[in-house]
């Protein structure tokens, strides 16, 4: 009578934790949340958040919907909508986002591109061109 049917994201709503202490060498893809507090030397892709927590550290590439930074971070990160930079934050590299959010305190050493901006300027070019 009653059926239930499977969920057809089963990422949804969980969160991947990688724990304090823990190195991983090589690339991670998720589609579900992640917060690291441990070490990534490699390259995150996510269709959802990624939070690196106060002890985390990530030397590599990053591709998501939204990051919250507390930790550090070396490399290029690519964020669709909101960047959050925590005080604790140490940012080095290249940033492309939709929308940044940084507290005071945070270090921020990085190229920095706004999504709506270079869809705007693209726009630009485009008029004086044709």
């Amino acid at each position: 009578m009653f059926e239930k049917t499977p969920k057809t994201s089963p990422d949804l709503g969980k969160t991947n934790r990688i724990v304090e202490g823990t190195i991983i060498t090589g690339d991670i893809t998720s589609q579900a949340d992640f917060r690291l507090d441990g070490e990534l030397n490699g390259n995150f892709t996510s269709g959802g958040k990624i939070v690196i927590g106060p002890a985390g550290k990530v030397t590599g590439d990053i591709i998501c919907k939204n990051a919250d930074i507390e930790g550090r971070f070396k490399g290029r990160i690519e964020v669709e909508e909101l960047l959050s930079l925590k005080s604790s934050a140490v940012i080095m590299g290249e940033v492309i986002t939709g929308k940044l959010m940084v507290e005071p305190g945070a270090e921020f050493t990085a190229t920095c591109s706004m999504k709506n901006a270079v869809k705007q300027i693209s726009k630009v070019n485009e008029q004086q061109a044709g």
